[in-house]
């Protein structure tokens, strides 16, 4: 395990207590923490209705971030995706890695490998890494609309780590 700061900035405010990284304000709690709310959630509402939820309120940060990201670097079309692949990899989630991407088609597949989910889950025989569907479709919609490009997509997660016979997670970005 490497023992070196990723290369992302963060300032606390001293007065507020505040985490900023990327321009952005951020919460800093251990996984086991987030994973174990997630799962009381799970265990009250189902993961399908979970998921359905995570989905929308995903694609509305990973779309926000992507834009002020987009700014804040001065970055445009494809270096937005890597960038967020990138961060996101760094905060712990998992190795996010782009194996295939088309913004004006709206077409992506993202692998990732080490999720925290799966570190928690272990293999449990279902798909734990839906969370990250939304992030997907809203940063790829995003992209492709300051791009100019009409196409709209959504994102599903076809394979995770956490299923029998499978050592990493596949997500499909396509069109609507």
């Amino acid at each position: 395990m490497s023992t070196h700061a990723p290369e992302m900035p963060i300032s606390v405010d001293n007065e507020t207590g505040v985490w900023v990284t990327d321009a952005l304000p951020m919460l800093y709690v251990p996984r086991h923490f987030f994973i174990n709310n997630h799962r009381g959630i799970e265990e009250e509402i189902g993961p399908e209705r979970y998921a359905e939820i995570l989905y929308k309120a995903g694609y509305k940060s990973a779309w926000h971030w992507c834009e002020k990201e987009a700014a804040l670097h001065d970055l445009s079309g494809s270096a937005v995706f890597e960038h967020y692949m990138k961060r996101i990899s760094q905060r712990g989630w998992g190795r996010f890695f782009i194996e295939a991407l088309d913004l004006e088609a709206g077409t992506a597949r993202i692998r990732l490998e080490n999720s925290a989910f799966v570190y928690q889950y272990g293999k449990v025989g279902r798909k734990v890494d839906y969370m990250f569907t939304g992030w997907f479709a809203g940063a790829m919609d995003q992209i492709a609309q300051s791009l100019g490009y009409a196409v709209r997509t959504r994102a599903i997660q076809t394979q995770s780590a956490a299923e029998e016979g499978c050592d990493v997670g596949l997500f499909v970005v396509s069109p609507l």
